[in-house]
């Protein structure tokens, strides 16, 4: 099998950053995959309660073997020239949701998304944000009926205490990916 050249693109989710990070390590010891990492504006320059901004962009440049794309110009490329066969977003924000629903581009992540998308490169979303079942969820559903677009299962998450919020079911991630290389959204999507 040749591998697979992935864009793995980090928006400003930060307390999600862990768990994908896990899954991109997972990716990258499958031997499957060519890593190429892209950061939002937010997620490369943003200290949080969770972690300072450069000690997640060294960790995703070490696991990925290659500097970070996290400017505009550096992810227009990324599609017509054919650079990466898929692009997953891990996390996506409700605010990048909202961006790709409507058109806008002005990140490095949508960027991204916009050119894979312009080359019929298939981008795999996996969410979390605490409003996906409230002003997110017309962007979701807009999305869902966009060709390329696929999604990773998803749940509510703390539905006690946050109960419009969701996020991906980060274990579905190498197998959402598989069926989107194929052309498939996996599913179940809701679980």
């Amino acid at each position: 099998m040749t591998e697979i050249k992935l864009g793995f693109a980090l928006c400003g989710s930060f307390c999600n950053f862990e768990n994908a990070i896990a899954e991109l390590e997972k990716l990258r010891e499958s031997g499957d995959y060519t890593l190429f990492p892209i950061f939002s504006n937010n997620a490369y320059e943003t200290d949080t309660r969770f972690g300072k901004a450069a000690d997640f962009v060294g960790k995703v440049e070490a696991i990925c073997g290659r500097r970070a794309i996290h400017t505009i110009a550096g992810a227009e490329p990324l599609g017509p020239k054919r650079m990466i066969d898929a692009l997953l977003i891990l996390p996506v924000t409700g605010s990048t949701l909202a961006k790709l629903a409507l058109g806008i581009t002005d990140t490095p992540v949508a960027m991204a998304a916009k050119s894979s998308l312009r080359a019929q490169i298939p981008v795999i979303l996996g969410i979390a944000t605490n409003d996906a079942l409230a002003a997110s969820a017309q962007n979701i559903g807009r999305l869902l009926n966009t060709r390329q677009i696929y999604f990773i299962p998803f749940s509510q998450d703390a539905p006690a205490e946050k109960p419009r919020s969701a996020v991906c079911r980060f274990e579905k991630t190498r197998e959402t990916l598989k069926e989107a290389l194929a052309g498939r959204q996996i599913q179940p999507i809701l679980f």
